[in-house]
């Protein structure tokens, strides 16, 4: 036999084996620069999430992110980086590399659709809006650094562009009077008291002045004079005037042109961009109708467990009855605020000694409860969080609303925290930061179903955990857990089934004991935020589901902790995403 010819055929075999591997990895260096060079390109376009995220090269700008243009060059580079993900095969890639591909085509597949839906039209809320975000960073509490001069230079940057964008919001507003895409006008007369908050005859009250009063002492008396003579100017020749113009703009021509109607089914449209915006949230494939009607299935399971507790404590009444004791009785709430920032504080304590027993990762940052800010406490949530600096340079924030104490009550302080901060936001937040293997854009991206719902399901750890032993405490989770239920009901009341603002509140006084302030302030959250708030019941199904299902599946091998690690490793996913990487991981350890 001619050996040389055996020897070129092994050769031509070992050749055809490793072809895949060559292709395997030239298509992973592909996705690397793909996903890596379009997270570039992002920052550059929005250099205030570039701020957030710790990258400090154009913290001095401000694009106009609601103008034509911009949105127009938005759909080319997302059209174009779709394209580009298509053309990665992702047979050849790892698993790993296969959770990239899937998430960053899903990104842009769900932007490319979501143009047909002109959310510019709307661009300012009593949540979230571009006068509240500038407040915020412009108090010197937030992401934007005011270390040096040169970070406050960088800040009065920002500032010379904050009066194009506040002019773009009202152009876009006129548009959207044109179209017949307009907001509520209940949530109209929300905003306008959040901008006259920055309407100031004194600068020196005003939250934009906070840096000058905290400047750092390393900045020398002649710099210090200066830029405070600068800020002077800034905030009562460019801010106030904006604030000014915007908070008049609304009052005398957008309110009387805005709409009666709360949903988003009464604009043009309107179910349709619904549609999307339950997928977009929730993940997964369910109508306004389903979801519904499983929100209604839940409220009832929760009322049921409601009235245990109250018999469990020897309550004799209704359960309506029972609410209006809870909410009534002042051995529930605490008269001050530092007591119940204190009480926050204390529970963070015993929280980090349980927290070993149900996991063994745990994120480096730490986090600070504060108030919410004052100008925005009368429409904000009861709690909210706010990620940390992937540097480290700043805490996450545990925000606790404290402008009604009558809305934070005592029992149920154990499951908000562990919602907000520990194992819940905080800890998945901070731990996906510190994945610096992750590609960026998963690093600092995420899936609202799966980060509430992983906080959602970290309060269903509670009794695991050592919580939730005082049957008051454990009222309050099932309070929480019957808002988030709910929510279900009344957000597919008002955006697919034609429900009014008063008949959602009057739906939430009837199935629960939070103050009537809260109630409202959450309805109106739902008007302006479609879907969102469906995101935390779908999502802490799916993951309770996978948790039970491999626990059926493993037995005596299934670890909790290895479990929790799985879920939390690679960042947030979509929840199909998430249910086939820990199908694949149950598969393994059998």
């Amino acid at each position: 036999m001619n050996k040389a010819w055996l020897v070129a055929g092994a050769l031509a075999l070992a050749g055809c084996a490793a072809a895949p591997q060559d292709m395997g990895a030239r298509e992973s260096e592909r996705l690397d620069r793909l996903v890596e060079e379009y997270f570039d390109r992002q920052l550059e376009r929005n250099p205030v999430y570039a701020t957030f995220i710790g990258d400090h090269r154009f913290d001095d700008e401000l694009p106009n992110m609601l103008s034509p243009e911009f949105i127009a060059e938005s759909h080319a580079l997302e059209q174009e980086y779709l394209d580009a993900i298509r053309d990665i095969d992702r047979s050849a890639l790892s698993h790993d590399d296969q959770l990239t591909w899937d998430v960053f085509k899903l990104e842009r597949e769900w932007a490319v659709e979501g143009e047909r839906f002109p959310d510019e039209l709307m661009p300012i809320s009593q949540f979230y809006s571009i006068p509240t975000f500038m407040a915020i960073m412009g108090s010197g509490q937030s992401a934007q650094p005011f270390r040096n001069v040169q970070d406050y230079e960088n800040w009065l940057g920002r500032i010379d562009d904050f009066d194009v964008l506040m002019r773009q919001i009202e152009t876009n507003l006129d548009e959207g009077i044109k179209r017949g895409v307009t907001l509520p006008k209940i949530i109209v007369e929300r905003i306008i008291p959040q901008l006259d908050a920055h309407v100031v005859d004194d600068v020196t009250q005003s939250i934009f002045w906070q840096p000058i009063v905290n400047m750092p002492e390393e900045i020398g008396d002649g710099e210090r004079a200066a830029l405070e003579e600068r800020y002077r100017e800034a905030i009562s020749e460019q801010v106030v005037p904006a604030y000014r113009r915007l908070r008049d703009y609304l009052a005398n021509e957008y309110l009387p042109a805005a709409r009666d109607t709360v949903g988003l089914y009464a604009l043009p449209n309107g179910r349709a961009w619904y549609d999307y915006r339950i997928k977009t949230n929730t993940t997964v494939a369910l109508s306004a109708d389903a979801i519904h009607d499983i929100g209604l299935a839940e409220v009832q399971r929760i009322r049921d467990e409601m009235e245990k507790v109250m018999r469990e404590v020897g309550f004799k009444g209704t359960l309506a009855e029972w609410f209006e004791y809870v909410k009534n009785d002042d051995r529930f709430y605490f008269d001050n605020e530092e007591d119940l920032l204190e009480g926050y504080r204390a529970i963070e304590a015993r929280m980090n000694e349980a927290v070993p027993k149900l996991f063994d990762i745990n994120p480096k940052a730490g986090f600070e409860v504060r108030p919410v800010e004052a100008f925005r406490a009368a429409s904000a949530a009861g709690a909210s969080y706010q990620s940390p600096s992937p540097d480290g340079s700043r805490p996450g924030i545990f925000y606790v609303n404290t402008h009604n104490l009558k809305a934070q009550p005592k029992f149920g302080m154990e499951t908000l925290f562990i919602h907000e901060a520990i194992p819940g936001h905080h800890f998945q937040n901070a731990l996906q930061i510190e994945l610096t293997d992750l590609p960026r854009f998963r690093r600092f991206g995420g899936f609202t179903a799966f980060g509430e719902g992983w906080a959602l399901y970290a309060e269903s750890l509670g009794k695991e955990l050592g919580f939730f032993e005082d049957p008051m405490q454990w009222y309050g989770r099932l309070s929480d857990e019957m808002l988030r239920a709910m929510r279900l009901v009344v957000d597919t009341g008002l955006h697919a089934k034609g429900w009014t603002r008063e008949r959602a509140i009057r739906f939430m006084q009837e199935n629960s004991s939070m103050a009537d302030s809260d109630i409202v302030a959450e309805v109106e959250r739902y008007i302006v935020m479609p879907g969102q708030a469906l995101a935390y019941k779908i999502g802490q199904f799916k993951i309770s589901e996978l948790r039970e299902r491999a626990e059926e599946e493993l037995g005596d091998r299934f670890d909790i902790r290895e479990f929790h690690t799985q879920v939390l490793i690679d960042g947030e996913l979509p929840l199909p995403v998430l249910e086939e990487k820990i199908e694949r991981w149950i598969a393994a350890q059998k």
